[in-house]
């Protein structure tokens, strides 16, 4: 079906029964500022420093703001960037809601996983680019700003389409004949995949009276590895999907990373052709997206308790010794030097209560879910199974950030994502706590009708 046919088609038909129901009407602006980088920055998401020579596509903070007018008003803000921690989110989201009013409450903030942009995180051998990351906090509250101040006069209508994308992907912790859990890349010897993937790929799109576009967001549950042009700093594929969509729709289009944890490009899609399947696999969702009734626009955001897991020094190091010494030979020295510095910061904390950021969302019948971590694919999967509402995306890195949050059957498998580090510190069973608390929020959520937040 063309695509303006198709959306006059969509509008006059399913959109017909909300079109003079003023309760229905919804306001929508969108906005994206670009960080600034250059090669002197250390880059995130790999054991030992590193550092890029050049750049592809842009690096931005990317906000969504939907509005029921007099009722209520949601926030939804991505960042290409590895992690959000909540040291300079909750200080964004203050000035977020001082200067446009939006409750804090309100304010989704998450990063987009992207392991090719200046590190916004302490881990593993190299610490953060204070700042980019002062540069990324103004950001966030200025593309919050710009999009507050573009909410369209005309009323505005809802789309929703849950698509799949099952060829970029797939499960990572995969069985290795000696028993250990692969990480490092694929391997010829893998066994079988220890746990699921997720190949949901919702797109929301929102559109104005005359069927234009005005926000276009997608999610979707692989890690974010992978530049075009090599080690350059980039989006990767999601982030240049994004930005090459908007210069063909004319929107601005945000990603949403779901529950990627334990999920990486073990397909080994070269990442041209990831960018060319996801903009594909997009489009298409939004040609099925069908018009939704928006009765409520609603968010709570609630803290939640967890503690460093204890651990056993000896243990642990053989771990990573025996992983190390056999499949990164090369670096073998370097990395158990890092595993150990990390458990040495975390050795006296054994035991202490940490706390950190728990949101839903709801606009209409669709729920986002926004947790503060690299969640497990099988976590997040618990999480839509249980929802309460028609549609749920599950957002991962949302707000916060305190590491890999496997599964109790991950921890018994061990692995990378389990070893003991700043990069993976919470007990063991926190992950099923979290999702425990995630769908009470959206019970909660489902059940209150009023508009406006539910509560924190």
């Amino acid at each position: 079906m063309n695509g303006v046919l198709g959306v006059v088609l969509v509008l006059s038909g399913v959109c017909a029964a909300v079109a003079n129901d003023a309760r229905h009407d919804l306001r929508v602006g969108a906005a994206a500022v670009n960080l600034i980088s250059d090669d002197s920055m250390v880059i995130a998401g790999s054991i030992l420093p590193r550092f890029a020579k050049g750049q592809e596509g842009r690096l931005r903070a990317v906000a969504v703001v939907v509005e029921r007018p007099g009722r209520s008003k949601l926030a939804i803000v991505s960042c290409d960037v590895i992690i959000v921690t909540r040291d300079f989110i909750d200080p964004a989201v203050e000035e977020i809601q001082r200067t446009t009013g939006i409750p804090a409450s309100n304010v989704l903030v998450s990063a987009t996983h992207t392991h090719h942009a200046p590190s916004t995180a302490v881990v593993h051998g190299y610490g953060r680019d204070e700042g980019f990351v002062d540069q990324l906090r103004r950001a966030i509250v200025q593309a919050v700003q710009l999009a507050n101040a573009k909410l369209g006069s005309g009323p505005a209508r809802f789309f929703f389409h849950l698509g799949e994308e099952k060829t970029v992907g797939g499960n990572s912790r995969r069985l290795l004949p000696d028993g250990m859990i692969s990480w490092l890349g694929p391997r010829p010897e893998m066994g079988p995949p220890t746990g699921p993937f997720d190949p949901d790929l919702p797109v929301l799109a929102f559109r104005g009276p005359r069927g234009q576009l005005q926000a276009l967001i997608y999610n979707h549950s692989t890690h974010t590895i992978g530049a075009r042009r090599g080690n350059v700093r980039s989006p990767s594929f999601y982030g240049l999907a994004a930005q090459e969509l908007e210069q063909q729709l004319g929107t601005v289009v945000g990603f949403l990373e779901g529950a990627s944890g334990s999920t990486h490009n073990i397909t080994r899609v070269p990442v041209a052709e990831a960018v060319e399947r996801f903009k594909r696999a997009v489009r298409d969702g939004l040609e099925r997206a069908e018009c939704h009734r928006v009765d409520r626009l609603a968010a709570i955001k609630r803290p939640f308790t967890f503690k460093v897991r204890r651990f056993d020094e000896e243990v642990e190091d053989e771990k990573v010794v025996r992983y190390c010494r056999k499949y990164a030979a090369g670096r073998a020295d370097a990395f158990i030097e890092v595993f150990r510095e990390m458990r040495k910061q975390l050795a006296p904390l054994q035991g202490q209560p940490r706390r950190t950021w728990l949101q839903v969302m709801a606009i209409g019948d669709v729920a986002i879910a926004g947790v503060p971590a690299e969640y497990f694919a099988g976590l997040g999967l618990d999480i839509k199974l249980r929802s309460p509402f028609p549609y749920t995306v599950v957002v991962e890195l949302a707000n916060d950030w305190i590491g890999y949050l496997p599964d109790r059957q991950a921890h018994k498998l061990g692995g990378y994502q389990t070893w003991m580090g700043l990069h993976s510190y919470a007990e063991v069973g926190t992950g099923e706590q979290m999702a425990e608390e995630t769908v009470d929020m959206l019970q909660r959520l489902y059940q209150a009708r009023s508009p406006g937040a539910a509560g924190t």
